[in-house]
């Protein structure tokens, strides 16, 4: 038997598909890709890249806090970008989110995303 559990809170967007928004196994915790959804309006938000990123992070954080961490207990974070140009500001953020201690992190460009956006990110965490 396994001790796995689907994680689900109504504080951030809602899967767009047939995916957990996470899912606990023992200490872990392996989020879905998170794009830049504001959880009250189900829309992607307006403005600039580093205010998409950081309402991805902030959606991420949401949702580990449901299984009882968040983002400071996150080991290992992939994000995937349309424009592989954009790293800079990618690192900008992340600098202001993890000033300390930041996770293991992978950057890779893809062609295309979920509703057009040009970044998603997931995380693995521990409780």
């Amino acid at each position: 038997m396994t001790n796995r559990e689907v994680v689900i809170t109504d504080k951030a967007p809602k899967a767009v598909g047939p995916y957990s928004q996470a899912i606990m196994y023992g200490d872990f915790i392996f989020t879905a890709g998170q794009i830049a959804i504001n959880p009250a309006t189900g829309n992607i938000i307006e403005g600039d890249f580093k205010s998409r990123v950081r309402q991805i992070l902030s959606n991420l954080d949401i949702i580990l806090r449901e299984a009882d961490s968040s983002l400071d207990n996150a080991v290992k974070l992939t994000v995937f970008l349309t424009d592989l140009s954009r790293f800079d500001e990618l690192n900008d953020v992340f600098r202001e989110i993890f000033s300390n201690d930041p996770p293991a992190r992978s950057a890779v460009q893809v062609s295309d995303l979920p509703l057009g956006t040009d970044v998603e990110i997931d995380c693995i965490a521990v409780r």
